[in-house]
């Protein structure tokens, strides 16, 4: 495999792939990361240039499944690495990706270490399928969106984060605006002194988050 590595990332959620991004050339020594947010965008960058050497995957996308893309995907390029990553923490989300090709799965609260060694793996020809590696460990706080300095909404709106829904899922489940959702998050960021949802997620790692302040 070539010194030089690269990778593209597709999720709809831009502050999620570039987090993502910056991970992976901050901590994994990739060169070049290409952040897409579409299929048609994933297929563009995929023909631009040589194959990546890992492709990184959201299995929700706003048109469907990731499943929908891995066949060909697989079909036109079988050496490609795929990791899939979710918020679903079911075993079967799992299964299904493994069934359509992909090297590897990954929940998006997995710890930062847990990431590393899952694209490691992968850039060593390995497979990463865990059963719930991330959600072992016992918690270790229980913590309030007041004592966070939150009020009680952008609680309920850091819940949904920390399960790496986007802007769009939120707003349905919580019937709110994608815009409101927005500032929302602008506000909780602030708060929380991170710049990006996956900075959030890691800071909050091993706290078990209770939405409402219970005042």
């Amino acid at each position: 495999m070539s010194a030089t590595k690269t990778a593209i990332v597709l999720d709809d959620h831009p502050l999620v792939a570039r987090g993502i991004a910056n991970f992976l050339q901050s901590h994994c020594n990739f060169s070049t990361v290409k952040t897409v947010f579409s299929a048609n965008d994933f297929w563009s960058a995929l023909c631009d240039g040589e194959p990546p050497n890992l492709v990184l995957l959201d299995f929700w996308l706003p048109d469907g499944m990731a499943l929908a893309l891995l066949e060909p995907l697989k079909s036109k390029h079988p050496t490609i690495p795929v990791l899939v990553i979710s918020a679903d923490d079911d075993f079967i989300v799992q299964q299904k990706v493994q069934a359509a090709g992909a090297q590897g799965f990954i929940n998006k609260q997995a710890t930062p270490d847990i990431f590393m060694l899952a694209v490691s793996s992968l850039l060593k020809n390995k497979t990463w399928f865990k059963k719930s590696i991330y959600s072992q460990a016992p918690k270790e706080l229980t913590v309030t969106a007041h004592e966070l300095g939150l009020t009680a909404r952008q609680g309920e709106v850091l819940a949904l984060i920390l399960l790496g829904l986007p802007n769009k899922r939120i707003a349905q489940t919580l019937s709110l605006s994608e815009q409101t959702v927005k500032e929302h998050v602008s506000g909780i960021l602030s708060r929380l002194g991170v710049g990006n949802r996956i900075e959030a997620i890691t800071k909050l790692r091993g706290k078990e988050l209770l939405p409402k302040s219970y005042e």
